[in-house]
């Protein structure tokens, strides 16, 4: 059995309220050894937060999702400060950019509280999950601005070259069943390209579930169809991309 450490999840989301702790039981069963559970709300923090501290095997990440953004205040900004001292929150997020929806709040309103997120990080020397949607010019500057913190680009989605210039400020980059869609040729020349020691495998559940499971409710013990499908990119065995990627997300969590 492949053993997995899914470096991203939402299990705080409402699609798990009938099934949560079934769901959970049942991956561990799988081989999931690992799950970093990432708040996209005040609420999905303080969810993510009380799941590290019911499951061993849980992990969490706080942060406000770009799309999130007016969330983020005085009060709030101490509350996650608050919540990161629990041991098991390992990182600031989902925190970053996401320029797709016309709904979400100004460009503007965004990149200051991704600043002020990552300014958090640098104070709690924590890493950091960067949420970058449509926005890789403007992610990559302010990245740049804080060299002391490092992460992950969590469900990549931008070029060779954006990768080459994340590896170089020391960031982690994470496939998503993305990779296993037919028509995903952009990340699979990434994953191609990114050596192993920076990769890290996720599902961003209940979202991104991969073939042939696209457009279902996605858990961790799927991340299976993922390290499959980056054994046969990278011609080197599921156990060793298994083995790598868990150390991997271990090293940039501390764990």
């Amino acid at each position: 059995m492949i053993t997995i450490f899914d470096s991203h999840a939402h299990y705080d989301d409402e699609s798990f309220n009938e099934d949560r702790e079934q769901v959970i039981k049942e991956i561990k069963e799988a081989g999931v050894i690992g799950v970093l559970n990432c708040g996209a709300s005040m609420d999905g923090a303080r969810f993510s937060s009380k799941l590290s501290k019911e499951y061993d095997f849980f992990y969490a990440a706080v942060g406000i999702h770009p799309e999130n953004a007016t969330e983020l205040n005085n009060d709030t900004l101490k509350e996650l400060r608050e919540l990161a001292s629990n041991e098991k929150v390992k990182a600031i997020g989902e925190i970053g950019l996401d320029y797709f929806y016309e709904e979400n709040p100004s460009r503007e309103v965004q990149k200051r509280v991704f600043r002020t997120q990552m300014e958090l990080a640098r104070e709690l020397r924590l890493p950091v999950v960067i949420h970058d949607r449509d926005a890789h010019e403007d992610t990559l500057k302010i990245l740049k601005e804080f060299p002391e913190v490092k992460g992950v680009l969590h469900c990549f989605s931008g070029s060779v070259e954006f990768a080459r210039e994340c590896l170089k400020l020391g960031y982690y980059i994470g496939f998503t069943g993305v990779v296993t869609f037919k028509n995903a040729k952009k990340i699979v020349e990434v994953a191609k390209e990114i050596p192993l020691d920076r990769m890290l495998v996720e599902t961003d559940c209940p979202y991104m579930a991969p073939t042939p499971f696209r457009g279902k409710r996605n858990r961790s013990d799927y991340i299976k169809y993922i390290i499959e499908k980056l054994s046969e990119i990278k011609g080197i065995p599921e156990e060793e991309i298994s083995r790598i990627t868990i150390e991997n997300t271990k090293r940039m969590l501390t764990i």
